[in-house]
């Protein structure tokens, strides 16, 4: 079983990641405009997140609105929206596994049951990096497809934002944090040698012959 140490440290590593997380999917900055060619106009920049669109002028005044329906979204952002609160549910219901089969709490008394629940949690938070790595790697692919696309007019390139990075960043925390928990979530191996040592002692008791 890993020590807490370790777990401590897993913990923190999830709540960041979580942090993480909800930045990314909270601030509209997936993608922000190109100023390439002859789109060379800075006094304001669009930005484009999962749940909106913003203008920002070179005044530092931001207009944002929402978007008007979700059929009209592309395909990797709807399936972003889904991946992305899947991964934060995912992650806050593996610390709180976490919290209860951790060394550092008395949620769980049975010594043998702890590391299970400890791996548990640990698959839950790998699968929560994996949830929140695949939708912000899907956006990505499509930023730069587009933006080499000579077909696409410079004026609709985008390029990437800064919850591109972010997503990245929390997901690699997640994954980490996972890792390490199932490193030392391991259970202890001394249990059935225990046993035999008792057995060997009693069965070595009664040697002595009797007249």
């Amino acid at each position: 079983m890993g020590s807490s140490g370790v777990q401590i440290v897993c913990m923190a590593l999830g709540i960041l990641g979580l942090i993480a997380a909800v930045v990314t999917i909270a601030v509209p900055r997936w993608k922000v405009s190109a100023f390439i060619g002859q789109n060379i106009i800075t006094a304001q920049v669009q930005e484009e997140g999962l749940w909106m669109e913003c203008v920002v002028q070179s005044t530092g005044q931001q207009q944002c609105k929402a978007y008007d329906s979700l059929l009209i979204l592309s395909s990797d952002i709807q399936a972003a929206r889904a991946m992305t609160i899947i991964s934060c549910m995912l992650t806050v219901l593996s610390l709180l596994i976490l919290c209860a089969g951790a060394e550092f709490t008395t949620c769980i008394e049975n010594e043998e049951v702890k590391p299970k629940v400890s791996l548990v949690s640990a698959i839950g938070l790998i699968l929560a990096g994996l949830l929140l790595i695949i939708p912000v790697s899907w956006a990505a692919n499509n930023i730069v497809r587009d933006f080499n696309n000579p077909l696409i007019p410079q004026s609709n390139k985008r390029e990437l934002g800064a919850c591109i990075f972010v997503g990245w960043g929390g997901g690699v925390l997640l994954l980490l944090a996972g890792g390490l928990l199932c490193c030392f979530s391991r259970p202890r191996s001394g249990g059935s040698s225990g046993t035999a040592k008792y057995y060997s002692n009693s069965a070595s008791a009664p040697s002595k012959n009797y007249v």
